[in-house]
């Protein structure tokens, strides 16, 4: 069985999980916040997925949603460390981000009849937060959106999940009686 991955959305300023924003203008704060001082703050705009559930944007249960960047998958290749660029190191790289075994980062196919010509890597390093209505907006001036499909929606997810949960232990078990 041949499950679709994406759609297109042609429906105004509907958002929803999985939603792919282009050009999404997001906060950088000032790295030092101090009182009385006025902020100087920076707006990037990234392509980003939405990450926060459907469930809370249909119902407007929250202000802030949670968007992440995405990137092509050749452009995380080439920003990948030079002791990484080999042939071998990259195929190593694909085969991990298939598997899920790069916890910050989850790996979207590509399909060329939405436009999405090559495969895609999502950053969970990078969460960002933005206004629902201005988010809304921003969906609204943008025709032919394209929208991530079940299961795959439910699978980024719960890599997105997997990734935020992690507990790092100040110690790791030792076994070498082996």
């Amino acid at each position: 069985m041949n499950f679709q991955w994406y759609t297109e959305i042609n429906d105004s300023e509907s958002i929803e999980q999985g939603d792919f924003i282009l050009n999404c203008p997001i906060v950088i704060p000032p790295s030092k916040i101090e009182e009385d001082v006025v902020l100087e703050i920076e707006i990037r705009q990234i392509n980003s997925i939405i990450l926060s559930q459907s469930c809370d944007l249909v119902n407007n249960k929250i202000d802030i949603v949670l968007v992440c960047p995405y990137y092509n998958l050749k452009d995380f290749i080439e920003n990948l460390p030079d002791d990484q660029k080999s042939r071998k190191a990259i195929k190593k790289n694909i085969e991990n981000l298939k598997k899920g075994h790069l916890p910050s980062y989850h790996l979207l196919n590509k399909f060329t009849k939405l436009g999405v010509y090559d495969y895609l890597v999502v950053d969970f390093k990078n969460v960002y937060g933005v206004e629902i209505n201005n988010l809304k907006e921003i969906a609204k001036k943008q025709s032919n959106r394209i929208r991530l499909l079940p299961p795959y929606r439910e699978h980024l997810s719960q890599a997105f999940a997997r990734y935020f949960m992690r507990v790092g232990l100040p110690q790791d078990i030792i076994v070498d009686e082996y």
